[in-house]
């Protein structure tokens, strides 16, 4: 009944997210300042949660993982137990208008149960990570510099120890857009001294990495929101690595990189780097030195979009070419089309899915890989 009435409305989605957040604006005028000015990707958001709920439904293990870290992640917003039912008044209502005829009494009754109970994980969840780690870490930038292309390397000092593992990703805030957060991949393992360095890159039009790259300066603050991402190293596996990495994707292969030398582990990792341009290789130096230091570690680099000996190709067709990797354990970071293309040459290639590790998409928390068990199935199935 719920994945029917969802796919009534799907259609009209954003009839459907602008109808709710003017209703629960309205209604409940307190709840505007949890969201941030511009709504534009929170109503894509609104509706991908619902459509990632309704798909587990009949998968509780992963509803219930996956509603709590909704509920971990929305402690960074200000979200608290009282929030909830408004929310979800608005949402049946909002739903009960578009679902048009297909709505009735029982539908509602479903909806009301099943929001019921993702809002009683959602908080429980939040209030029992508020007992043992912070919402944000506030974080001062003690370091800024232009690598060319649009990317800046940006060092910050978190007022409390950041944890993280080497892979990860952090939520960020800015003081130009509150309440607006983007995600970004520390590029190395945890250090001593609590600093994380990012690779930013402004994209065109972007609330919150344009000011980063171009406006922050050395002594503004950000926040970070808790550690994401299933995209690490397993400390008991020893598969020898294959790391594909396009543009800023190249931060948390760096990070694993780091990883696993400091591990000691004697297994081989293989890294391709991809660019349109040579220009656009900002990272490649810092990895090549790096393998210098290794003898486990090799470096390639391929560009796309320019003629040079020993450089020319497009990354997959690359990795292709010094395979086959089907031994190997695959991690991917970077634009989109390129992971994708790159994922399908590696299961072309004999990669077993369970084994080729990438960051989610768009939202994490929305996107985030699952129990293995369900990897595991999806495996079989292909």
């Amino acid at each position: 009944m719920l994945r029917a009435s969802v796919e009534v409305v799907s259609p009209l989605a954003g009839e459907v997210t602008v109808y709710f957040y003017a209703i629960l604006f309205t209604r409940y005028p307190q709840v505007r300042e949890l969201f941030p000015v511009n709504l534009d990707v929170q109503r894509d958001r609104l509706l991908r949660g619902l459509l990632r709920i309704v798909d587990l439904v009949d998968d509780p293990d992963n509803l219930v993982r996956f509603c709590a870290r909704l509920g971990r992640d929305h402690r960074k917003f200000g979200a608290l137990t009282g929030h909830y039912p408004a929310v979800g008044a608005c949402l049946l209502d909002s739903l009960a208008r578009f679902a048009g005829p297909v709505w009735s009494e029982e539908l509602a009754a479903a909806w009301t149960h099943a929001y019921g109970l993702i809002a009683h994980v959602m908080s429980q969840a939040a209030e029992e990570d508020a007992m043992v780690r912070p919402a944000v870490w506030p974080a001062e930038i003690i370091h800024h510099v232009q690598r060319g292309n649009g990317i800046a390397e940006i060092t910050v000092r978190p007022q409390t120890p950041y944890p993280y593992m080497a892979g990860q990703y952090a939520s960020m805030e800015t003081p130009w857009q509150p309440r607006a957060w983007r995600y970004y991949s520390p590029a190395h393992a945890p250090r001593a001294d609590a600093t994380l360095t990012f690779h930013v890159r402004a994209v065109p039009g972007g609330q919150v990495s344009v000011p980063l790259v171009y406006q922050a300066r050395v002594g503004d603050v950000v926040r970070l929101g808790p550690a994401q991402g299933d995209m690490t190293l397993d400390p008991g596996a020893n598969r020898d690595l294959v790391c594909i990495a396009g543009g800023t994707g190249l931060a948390p292969i760096q990070a694993l990189v780091e990883q696993a030398a400091r591990s000691g582990s004697q297994r081989f990792v293989d890294v391709f780097i991809g660019a349109r341009t040579a220009d656009e290789l900002y990272g490649l130096d810092d990895m090549l030195r790096m393998s210098q230091r290794h003898h486990w570690l090799s470096v390639r680099a391929a560009v796309s979009h320019e003629r040079i000996a020993g450089l020319e190709g497009n990354l997959p067709e690359v990795l292709r070419d010094f395979g086959p990797w089907y031994r190997h354990e695959a991690f991917l970071s970077g634009p989109v089309d390129m992971v994708t293309q790159a994922a399908q040459t590696l299961l072309r290639q004999g990669v077993s899915p369970a084994r080729i590790h990438h960051d989610p998409f768009d939202v994490p928390v929305l996107e985030a890989a699952l129990l293995p068990r369900r990897v595991e199935a999806e495996a079989r199935q292909q």
